[in-house]
């Protein structure tokens, strides 16, 4: 590990990513801080040149990066999720980078069964219908023109059994839910209650919620050949991007192979014209929301608290949270 100086340089390359109503105090100890709202790859290694410490949300600091930066000692991620991070080149260089954990424990869970709600009962659908004049036109004291599904019984099958995995499965209990965690895909050990094989997951889910890291083994981990074989759920992705092919979603869509989608997480974000999903966004049975399950006022607050916290724990010499 690089040791800290005793004054050392601070640049926040992403302070836009942390959002209105945040306190972002600074570390206690002696330091210099520079910070940017938004930071382009292309300008990454000019303003990181010179500082000792980084603070990150996004932003990716590969080896390349590294090379060019000889001052570099601990970079702070402003989230869970780092593999915007070369950890090996890291790791090579001497450089200590700490996360931040659990933040989102309620927020995410609250997000998920929002939009599992949302969908379950169509409300986008029913809403539109209200604002179309449907309803009125109807002459009934109530108007049908979408399913309506109940949670109890309901099997909701989570991929990811960490801490935000855990806490959806335990609202989804408290709904009567029937609530299994997937095995890892293609593995053949037997596995223990509530653990499934993933292949008897993806086949008798009725509600799917994603919440797996996102690596080598998870990129794409609900693709074509896992939507054909579904029985029409509900998917909900709060978790990564990259762990639902996109294209092959909107084709599960088009096709009746889902009864509905809710996303928060794209692979690219923002999100180009070109993503597949945005042809679909208005579908009643579609809600994609900003990358903001995580995003509560006390969930921001809480990440910013604990990129201090690594930042003062590295300089002391006893650094939390390490990834390397």
């Amino acid at each position: 590990m690089k040791k800290p100086t005793g004054t050392p340089e601070i640049v926040f390359l992403e302070q836009e990513t942390m959002g209105p109503s945040v306190d972002l105090f600074r570390p206690s100890l002696p330091h210099r801080w520079t910070s940017y709202d938004k930071t382009a790859p292309e300008a990454l290694v000019d303003r990181l040149a010179g500082a000792e410490i980084a603070v990150v949300n996004k932003a990716r600091i590969g080896a390349d990066a590294l090379q060019s930066l000889p001052d570099l000692k601990f970079i702070a991620v402003a989230a869970t999720g780092y593999d915007n991070i070369d950890i090996h080149a890291c790791r090579a260089r001497g450089i200590t980078v700490s996360n931040v954990r659990d933040y989102a424990i309620d927020t995410v869970p609250e997000h998920v069964f929002a939009l599992i709600l949302a969908l379950s009962k169509n409300l986008t659908g029913y809403r539109q219908g209200v604002i179309a004049g449907k309803w009125q036109e109807s002459g009934q004291f109530c108007y049908f023109s979408h399913d309506i599904r109940a949670l109890r019984d309901a099997r909701l099958a989570i991929f990811g059994g960490g801490a935000i995995g855990k806490a959806v499965g335990r609202i989804g209990a408290s709904f009567g839910m029937d609530v299994v965690f997937a095995g890892r895909k293609g593995e053949t050990a037997e596995l223990e209650k509530p653990y499934i094989p993933f292949d008897e997951a993806i086949e008798t889910a009725d509600v799917l919620s994603m919440h797996a890291p996102l690596n080598s083994k998870t990129h794409d981990l609900i693709a074509k050949p896992e939507f054909a074989r579904m029985k029409r759920p509900i998917i909900i992705n709060c978790g990564r991007g990259g762990l639902i092919n996109e294209d092959a979603l909107v084709h599960a869509l088009e096709n009746g192979l889902v009864a509905g989608a809710g996303i928060d997480v794209l692979t690219r974000e923002p999100p180009g014209d070109d993503n597949p999903l945005l042809a679909v966004a208005a579908r009643d049975d579609v809600i994609i929301t900003p990358h903001i399950a995580w995003a509560s006022n006390a969930a921001r607050q809480e990440v910013w608290r604990q990129v201090v916290e690594a930042i003062e724990a590295f300089a002391a010499g006893s650094p939390v949270r390490v990834l390397t």
